[in-house]
């Protein structure tokens, strides 16, 4: 009769054989003791009793030995250490690894055996890698076009007078701003930008320095959103230097945002500069920041002209944040 033992035995062996990660025990010294079946397969070992017993760290060259070594460290002194690396299987093929090591607590309540776990994650990095050679080259592209469409307007406007060149230099001034915000998109790993990065970008060229101050949680911009943030700051930022607080000396603005109800609340507000009064006719710097904020985020955008200082307020909803085009 088969015994609850036995059972449990042949199901952990079944467990073993069945996946693909390459699960291993390695004495205290970090001497390799087992290998499981569904490991030897991932590692491509035909023999294991030929690397038994040998220096598990040794298996990694590079960092990855070096991670070895502190994962056994970590290990003997009851601590888990996870890293990800390469290291060639047993015929010479390159693979890329995650490891989880872990101790193995024994009776007396101290590590005896060393636990690692190691993941084929090959397929996944090769796939990010041709994600960020193909969103390079996209950005690319995309920063070309924003050139091409440049060069196109003062083509355009080249013999229009001042009026024209005015314009131009404003068109030229957004297109610069969409590709920073394009930049910010690109630096992350997905399509997505961060918000005090994206402001920052925005206004360095301004050379601001500490007359903005800018504050604010974390928050995740979709393409959209991150377009509609750089093409209104860049804006306000304008308008703040040619007529606003930021053309005065002790001029100051405070820029930042927070999480409430479920809405983002973004503010601009400036004091400190000249005396400001409503204008007798919106324009159209007025309507690129209520357009950017407003349509693109789903939100309602406000702008007020106080004696002290013009103030741009924003609630949008935080699904909007993320939503794609």
């Amino acid at each position: 009769m088969t015994t609850a033992a036995e059972r449990d035995a042949r199901f952990m062996r079944s467990v073993l054989a069945a996946s693909d990660d390459c699960i291993k025990i390695v004495d205290l010294e970090g001497r390799l003791v087992f290998m499981s079946e569904g490991g030897q397969r991932v590692m491509e070992v035909d023999d294991f009793s030929a690397m038994k017993g040998c220096n598990w760290p040794d298996m990694w060259t590079g960092l990855g030995h070096v991670h070895a070594k502190a994962a056994v460290e970590a290990a003997r002194a009851g601590r888990s250490y996870r890293f990800q690396e390469m290291s060639n299987t047993a015929k010479g093929n390159p693979r890329h690894w995650d490891v989880q090591v872990s101790p193995i607590i024994g009776a007396d309540g101290q590590p005896e055996q060393i636990l690692s776990v190691s993941r084929d994650i090959t397929a996944l990095k090769d796939s990010e890698e041709r994600h960020k050679l193909l969103a390079a080259e996209l950005n690319h592209r995309i920063k070309n076009l924003l050139t091409l469409v440049q060069a196109i307007v003062g083509q355009t406007l080249r013999a229009g007078g001042d009026v024209a060149r005015s314009f131009h230099a404003q068109i030229s001034e957004r297109l610069v701003a969409l590709a920073k915000a394009q930049d910010s998109l690109m630096k992350t790993t997905s399509a997505e930008a961060d918000l005090d990065a994206l402001v920052r970008s925005v206004l360095k060229p301004h050379g601001l320095g500490e007359r903005v101050r800018v504050d604010g949680p974390p928050v995740r911009l979709a393409d959209r959103a991150a377009m509609a943030f750089a093409l209104a700051v860049h804006e306000l930022a304008t308008n703040a230097v040619k007529y606003g607080a930021l053309s005065a000396d002790g001029g100051r603005v405070a820029l930042g945002w927070r999480f409430a109800d479920g809405l983002l609340h973004f503010e601009w507000r400036e004091e400190g500069g000249p005396k400001v009064s409503p204008p007798t006719r919106r324009g159209f710097g007025s309507h690129v920041i209520e357009r950017a904020l407003s349509g693109y985020l789903s939100g309602e955008a406000k702008i007020a002209y106080r004696p002290e200082g013009v103030v741009v307020t924003l609630a949008a909803p935080v699904s909007a944040l993320l939503a794609s085009n």
